[in-house]
């Protein structure tokens, strides 16, 4: 080996580590750039009480209660939770046909067979004003009899 080879040889390692650091050096820079605002973000949350933790857990509990509260669609353990009443598939028939007039209550507190419910609808339309029912008259019918009989 001749000594311009060996020192070739090592001109040649001597760049590569260089150029390996210069090259790490940039990943580092760029990952501060990229990482610089998440890492402040972070750095800079607040910290809470536990008395503000409890006043924001309340607040939230009473978001969440009133959001579900004006949720029309809200089904829970199987009860509409904006009228109470059982739901069911016909559920919004019941809701449009009944409850314009009167509160759902009216319906969750009684019980009678289907031919007291018919009554009933009968005594509405002939005293307080109910129009005819038509075609979904069987349908709510079997609604109240099947939930509240």
């Amino acid at each position: 080996m001749s000594r311009r080879e060996i020192n070739t040889k090592n001109l040649w390692t001597t760049f590569s580590t260089l150029l390996n650091a210069i090259i790490a050096l940039v990943l580092i820079a760029a990952m501060c750039i990229l990482l610089q605002k998440p890492l402040l973000d972070f750095l800079d949350q607040p910290s809470y009480t536990e008395e503000e933790l409890a006043t924001m857990a309340k607040k939230s509990q009473e978001r969440r209660i009133k959001a579900e509260a004006d949720n029309w669609d809200l089904v829970k353990n199987g009860i509409h939770v904006k009228t109470g009443l059982k739901a069911d598939k016909n559920i919004k028939m019941i809701i449009g046909a009944c409850t314009s007039c009167h509160s759902a209550k009216l319906i969750t507190q009684n019980r009678a067979t289907r031919q007291g419910w018919k009554n009933m609808i009968v005594w509405m339309q002939e005293t307080q004003g109910l129009q005819d029912l038509g075609t979904k008259e069987p349908i709510i019918l079997d609604y109240l009899a099947k939930h509240y009989a």
